[in-house]
């Protein structure tokens, strides 16, 4: 049985805020593997900026040199707005043997009573969550906290600074940078 950690989220651009939490966990619970999981709709936002095909690949270069991450496109496949209960749903039956744990930040750790389907949810995989400033860790729901190194850092953050042409360096690893650049996203790299 693999124990395998899931991290979801736009990555709209990843970070290393991102691999940070991914490795503090994966170290913490004696994880197998983290799999990356990028939404295609995710239900509690308007809309991301950029393309599943450019968060694909930006996600790719940037977990590429971890033996342990990998990206798993499920959702992206799915159409409609990503809930984690169907991804989830999907994930046990295609890998019935294996052992999920669903990563999550303070920010979501107070938005769990409102996700979709949460008490079903709660009964199939275990939920891990991590600190993040300005939110509580309180919950009335199982959930298993880790504490890590945190950082005040979001992909909005990145794209307002890369929009502006503000320093941004040690916060995209170089490839993902390279990227952004190479493909003029976010703004950066227009005249």
């Amino acid at each position: 049985m693999r124990k395998i950690g899931i991290l979801g989220g736009t990555f709209d651009p990843p970070h290393i805020g991102h691999l940070l939490i991914a490795e503090e966990v994966r170290r913490a619970k004696l994880l197998d593997e983290i799999w990356f999981i990028p939404t295609n709709t995710p239900p509690h936002k308007e809309h991301t900026t950029t393309s599943a095909g450019h968060r694909t690949s930006m996600l790719k270069l940037a977990i590429r040199n971890h033996p342990s991450f990998k990206l798993n496109d499920i959702e992206l496949k799915r159409e409609g707005k990503s809930y984690t209960y169907d991804t989830i749903h999907e994930l046990t039956k295609l890998y019935p043997s294996d052992e999920f744990y669903f990563i999550i930040g303070g920010d979501m750790v107070e938005f769990l009573p409102k996700w979709y389907r949460i008490d079903e949810l709660i009964e199939i995989i275990t939920f891990v969550g991590v600190s993040r400033p300005g939110y509580s860790l309180e919950t009335t729901y199982s959930v298993h906290f880790v504490d890590i190194p945190t950082i005040h850092l979001s992909s909005t953050m990145l794209r307002e600074r890369l929009q502006k042409r503000e320093w941004i360096r040690y916060l995209l690893s170089n490839s993902v940078m390279q990227y952004v650049r190479e493909h003029q996203l976010y703004g950066f790299g227009r005249n």
